[in-house]
């Protein structure tokens, strides 16, 4: 226990001995004695608290990092030890729930709107430690949340921000007219007419729903063991990833998707420029200049990136005449390295900015994976047949902070 707390404790205790002697009807010398002692003792224990107080300012300073983490420690600690092994088995022989895997699930069920069985996102994280080989995987503490759909994505790198919705829906309002600044003309004359604020909405609904499937065989069932639990995540995982970071560049708005950057350009009011000339330098410092003169940004370097791979070659190939100094040299000693992917269209390239804080695109994904199991379709065979169903919606809510180049043709 800390010295202060032991102090404050006493004091207590003397007060309340002092209020029972002062309150006797006649003070004795034994008496009087007593309470010259315990005043005493009093005044030298507050200066005794305060030089406690100082002492244990150091230590309360190294233990605040710990109380501010600890939280978000056990919750990973937890995750950690969640079983996706536990979830197959409960849909395919009913066995029941236990340890965090159980804790997990009934605090997600609580919140409603599962048919299954409801995993969280950060349980599909691939854990440390797990490989495709048959050994025996070593869970440990899992990435943050933040991590746990596409690490590494070319969404990821040209700043989405994914948020995670419990339910309902969630707005965006942008400004589109505010003040307008003017001058006097004399003396007495007004500054100028007022000009109203006015917002837009940008909104995440939960209208577009997919499923990952997969097939479990009963071999594998029988045979895998632990083994299945991080091939489950894998493959859940690699799904998921990889089809919101479509949808996110290439989503069509229709047919149950999201509308993504590219198509929804017009939508979002995102400038699209055709460049129809081989990918250099100058055409991506157009752009910079553009975000520039838009007041979006200060410095190139402050500029996102992406476009495929063919863009790449030929930026790479292109030497400035009489140097060995390539386009792309050019291009990242400004912008730094661009995300490079056969998710941006051919010939094209996709740079954003985040710009006072806001991302320049947000994917919104609600609650976590509802996963059910279908129990006619494969029960011939005794295979366990699972989907992984997602809710998620996209959203640009300012396309100023978005720039696309297209027929960037090859030399």
């Amino acid at each position: 226990m800390l010295e202060s707390i032991k102090l404050q404790r006493r004091q207590s205790e003397i007060r309340q001995s002092l209020a029972e002697l002062a309150g006797a009807e006649t003070l004795t010398d034994e008496t009087r004695s007593k309470i010259d002692k315990l005043d005493r003792e009093y005044r030298d224990n507050e200066t005794r608290y305060r030089a406690a107080l100082i002492a244990e300012d150091e230590q309360r300073e190294e233990a605040k990092g710990e109380l501010e983490t600890r939280s978000g420690t056990e919750w990973a600690e937890m995750m950690g030890k969640f079983e996706l092994r536990q979830v197959a088995l409960a849909l395919d022989e009913g066995k029941a729930l236990d340890g965090a895997t159980k804790e997990i699930i009934d605090e997600m069920r609580s919140a409603g709107g599962y048919q299954g069985i409801p995993i969280p996102y950060a349980a599909l994280e691939t854990r440390a430690g797990e490989t495709v080989s048959t050994g025996v995987p070593e869970p440990k503490a899992i990435r943050p949340i933040i991590d746990r759909i596409f690490p590494g994505s070319v969404a990821e790198r040209l700043g989405i921000q994914r948020i995670s919705i419990a339910q309902g829906e969630v707005a965006f309002p942008v400004a589109t007219s505010g003040a307008v600044f003017g001058w006097q003309t004399d003396e007495l004359a007004n500054v100028g007419a007022a000009n109203p604020f006015e917002t837009a909405e940008r909104s995440l609904n939960p209208d577009h729903t997919g499923g990952a499937q997969m097939v479990i065989s009963r071999k594998s069932l029988k045979q895998s063991g632990a083994g299945l639990e991080a091939a489950i995540r894998r493959d859940l995982n690699a799904a998921i990833g990889a089809e919101l970071d479509r949808v996110v560049i290439n989503g069509s708005g229709a047919a149950g998707e999201p509308l993504g950057i590219v198509p929804g350009a017009g939508t979002y009011g995102i400038e699209s420029t055709p460049v129809g000339a081989e990918a250099s330098w100058a055409a991506f410092r157009a752009e910079v200049v553009a975000f520039m003169q838009a007041n979006a940004i200060t410095s190139p370097s402050q500029v996102n990136l992406a476009f495929d791979p063919a863009i790449w070659a030929d930026l790479d190939e292109a030497l400035i005449t009489g140097t060995a100094v390539s386009e792309w040299d050019r291009l990242t000693k400004h912008i730094g390295t661009p995300a490079i992917s056969n998710v941006i269209p051919a010939e094209s390239a996709i740079m954003t900015a985040n710009v006072q804080g806001v991302a320049p695109g947000y994917l919104g994904v609600y609650g976590g994976v509802d996963l059910i199991r279908d129990p006619y379709t494969k029960a011939g065979s005794g295979a366990l047949v699972l989907t992984g169903l997602v809710t998620a919606d996209f959203t640009v809510p300012r396309g100023l902070q978005t720039r696309i180049l297209t027929g960037l043709a090859g030399a």
